[in-house]
């Protein structure tokens, strides 16, 4: 099993979850963000969080939608 686990969430957030340890996320200039003892984060995909790159549920007030799933083909 692996020791990340990321969700793409229906019309929301990519949701990463297990040994945060793993990765870094870092902004532009390379500062990053310390993810000590979190269990997971989501990162927002809808653009309009206040708190980018982390979600703060704005994809629900902007009826966000992306139909992305598995069976469909990258272009």
């Amino acid at each position: 099993m692996s020791d990340l686990k990321i969700t793409v969430k229906p019309n929301g957030p990519l949701r990463l979850e297990g040994d945060l340890s793993k990765i870094s996320i870092a902004d532009a200039d390379g500062h990053a963000w310390d993810l000590t003892g979190k269990p997971g984060v989501s990162l927002c995909r809808c653009g309009q969080s206040t708190r980018r790159p982390f979600c703060d549920g704005s994809h629900n007030r902007v009826a966000f939608q992306c139909t992305a799933c598995p069976n469909t083909p990258v272009t």
